[in-house]
């Protein structure tokens, strides 16, 4: 089957909403947070830390994940920008980057389902 060739004012109109559209570097960033939410675990780490900072000690404790899982989990969402840390002594604390996340999060599903 021989595929239809678009028209010269398709073209034009695929070039203007091509145009519309972020550039790659941005796709990419946006890509990789929504990676970074889209592991159960990860997951359940945000909706964790919207009742406020934890230390690691007690995601792993709460979520029963050995510590070298829960910081693999942590770096990505830390590296995502989702979260934010701060070391005290030897302990390193966790907190959402925004508190609306969840939220935000909640409102992107719901218009999926």
């Amino acid at each position: 089957m021989k595929l239809k060739k678009p028209t010269d004012e398709q073209i034009k109109e695929l070039r203007m909403v091509l145009s519309k559209i972020p550039d790659d570097e941005k796709i990419e960033r946006d890509a990789s947070i929504i990676k970074a939410l889209a592991d159960p675990t990860r997951l359940k780490i945000v909706y964790f830390l919207q009742h406020g900072e934890r230390c690691v000690c007690e995601l792993i404790e709460a979520l029963e994940r050995p510590q070298p899982t829960i910081s693999h989990h942590l770096t990505i969402l830390k590296n995502a920008g989702i979260l934010k840390w701060r070391k005290e002594g030897v302990w390193i604390h966790y907190r959402l980057a925004d508190e609306k996340i969840p939220e935000l999060i909640e409102k992107l599903l719901i218009h999926l389902r």
